[in-house]
């Protein structure tokens, strides 16, 4: 007789996470993540109504008929890219652990996330952009968007909560005017990069600047919340 551990009777055995996904399943999310990331760089690039679908499809594995069978069509593909892109920084911001900071050094955190992940994906800047362009209409059509951001605003809340009952914060201030502050900071200097290099011969990218630039956004906030 075999001396393997057999499991106990009494042991729970999980029936669906015992089966692995079909592969077929499996091949469809990497077929539509690949669609997406292809039609991010198009979007953002081109802007909504210079990217073509066949031009996708080309820079893929897949075809443009079987595009349209994952997402309908060019324009709900360009909210799947946009849905996508806005998860992506409140999946960061939802996840980041700030509980066990105090306000001051959890604002920090926030801002510095934000910071960090805006000038690591200029596409989403553009498509930030883009999409302003056409004054949201395509967002305002996604349901799912509206949700994201509205739980955005969650972590900062509490933060400026526990920030306002430790005496530490103002109590003028609500969550999203942080936050426009913190975006308006970080959208700035990646969309207007080359604009601002030009015009004053400065990169506000350039990485011997950066560390000042992320405490400098920090010290901003700061500031602005403790003021008296």
């Amino acid at each position: 007789m075999s001396s393997a551990a057999q499991p106990l009777p009494d042991e729970p055995v999980d029936p669906v996470a015992a089966v692995p996904d079909p592969p077929r399943q499996r091949d469809a999310e990497r077929t539509r993540a690949e669609i997406l990331d292809v039609a991010t760089k198009e979007f953002a690039d081109r802007g909504y109504a210079g990217a073509r679908v066949d031009e996708i499809a080309a820079k893929t594995s897949t075809t443009k008929r079987m595009i349209y069978y994952y997402f309908g069509g060019k324009e709900q593909l360009y909210v799947a890219v946009l849905e996508r892109s806005y998860s992506r920084i409140r999946g960061l911001e939802q996840r980041l652990d700030v509980e066990h900071l105090d306000p001051v050094d959890a604002i920090r955190a926030l801002a510095g996330l934000t910071f960090d992940h805006h000038e690591a994906h200029p596409d989403f800047i553009r498509l930030v952009s883009i999409e302003n362009i056409h004054r949201a209409e395509h967002i305002a059509r996604s349901e799912r968007l509206q949700n994201l951001n509205t739980r955005a605003l969650d972590v900062l809340g509490r933060i400026l909560a526990r920030g306002r009952e430790a005496g530490v914060f103002r109590g003028d201030v609500e969550a999203l005017d942080v936050h426009q502050v913190i975006s308006g900071f970080c959208i700035y200097r990646t969309a207007n990069r080359y604009t601002w290099r030009a015009l004053f011969g400065r990169d506000m990218l350039d990485p011997e600047r950066r560390d000042q630039q992320r405490r400098m956004l920090g010290d901003l906030v700061v500031a602005y919340l403790t003021a008296r």
